[in-house]
């Protein structure tokens, strides 16, 4: 009987040993595989190879954060961006008063959508790959923070940046405009993304409200390099805003090519990405833009100041209007996603 209790413990003892060598041999998830194994939708022209399976658990997309794949620079880039300016946002409440000092909320509200945007299109880039409802809806996630962005650049450059010479001339229409133009840069990027043309239809939607935007949002910096009698030593914010300029005219020439991927076709597919390219070029932009205008708060208060003592608009307003007609066209844009895939199957 003492020998049968014996055998009857170490029984199950036995069988853990032997199951967990065959648990051990279980064989790992399938990180990556070519683009023959994922939808059209999801193929990037000259890339090849490092696409990442369709259908699996959020943990697996999760878990590709630390794999090779051909999105992983583009999360990596703007993931470490935004930790950066995590940083500087931290110095920046050192320094800087954000609650008692009205003049400093278009600080934080550059800093916030600067965030928004890093984040955003690192979660886009590392979800996307979950199905093609997702693909879809996460971009569209992106663009909005693209469009909070764009808003937020133009109030600090309109805020700070501006001359009293130029803000004599925009000051009724700059902050609208921007808000408007802002949405409609995504709402372009999203009709785009929705009715997958890359002909010239595509990219007017996309482009066009893009290149408006921008065109309105860096005006005052321009216009400010070009009448400036002070060289860059007594006003070193000047250099930064040159620099974030060159940065982003670079950024929108590698976004709007596939360079260098097209010069060496399915060699590209972890490194060497032209939109990876953009990424770097657009993060230099956005840090040289961050520094110009913080020397710009510090520094142009007498400029500034009196410029908007009487304000006539309520730039908070604008900004939540944007970031909530750019999150509910999104969002209408997922439903007819949604919608077109759904007869897709049927």
């Amino acid at each position: 009987m003492a020998m049968a209790q014996k055998l009857s413990h170490l029984l199950p003892s036995l069988r853990q040993v032997i199951q967990e060598p065959q648990l051990s041999l279980q064989p790992e998830p399938v990180f990556t595989v070519d683009r023959a194994e994922v939808p059209p939708l999801f193929w990037k022209p000259y890339i090849y190879a490092g696409y990442r399976p369709l259908h699996q658990t959020w943990r697996f997309y999760f878990r590709t954060l630390f794999q090779q794949h051909n999105e992983a620079v583009n999360v990596w880039t703007h993931l470490l961006a935004a930790l950066v300016l995590l940083l500087r946002l931290a110095l920046f409440v050192e320094t800087v008063d954000f609650w008692g000092d009205p003049h400093a909320l278009p600080l934080f509200i550059i800093v916030l959508a600067s965030l928004t945007y890093l984040s955003f299109s690192a979660l886009a880039h590392l979800l996307q790959a979950k199905s093609e409802f997702w693909h879809y809806s996460f971009f569209f996630l992106d663009y909005v923070g693209v469009a909070v962005y764009q808003f937020g650049s133009a109030l600090a450059h309109f805020y700070y940046a501006i001359e009293p010479s130029w803000h004599a001339q925009v000051q009724a229409i700059f902050l609208p405009m921007a808000a408007f133009l802002a949405w409609l840069s995504c709402t372009g990027s999203c009709y785009n993304k929705y009715i997958q043309k890359p002909g010239l239809l595509g990219r007017t939607c996309q482009e066009v409200p893009s290149a408006l935007a921008y065109a309105l949002d860096i005006s005052p910096v321009v216009h400010r390099i070009f009448v400036s009698s002070d060289p860059a030593m007594d006003d070193p914010a000047l250099l930064y805003h040159k620099c974030q300029v060159v940065f982003f005219l670079l950024a929108a020439a590698f976004f709007s090519t596939f360079m260098p991927e097209r010069w060496f076709p399915g060699s590209c597919h972890v490194f060497g990405q032209g939109h990876q390219l953009f990424h770097i070029f657009l993060v230099l932009c956005t840090l040289a833009q961050l520094e110009a205008v913080a020397l710009d708060y510090e520094a142009r208060r007498p400029i500034y100041e009196p410029l908007h003592t009487h304000w006539p608009h309520n730039f908070s307003g604008l900004f939540l209007l944007t970031v909530g007609s750019s999150v509910v066209t999104a969002f209408l844009l997922s439903q007819l996603v949604q919608r077109k895939l759904d007869q897709k199957t049927k």
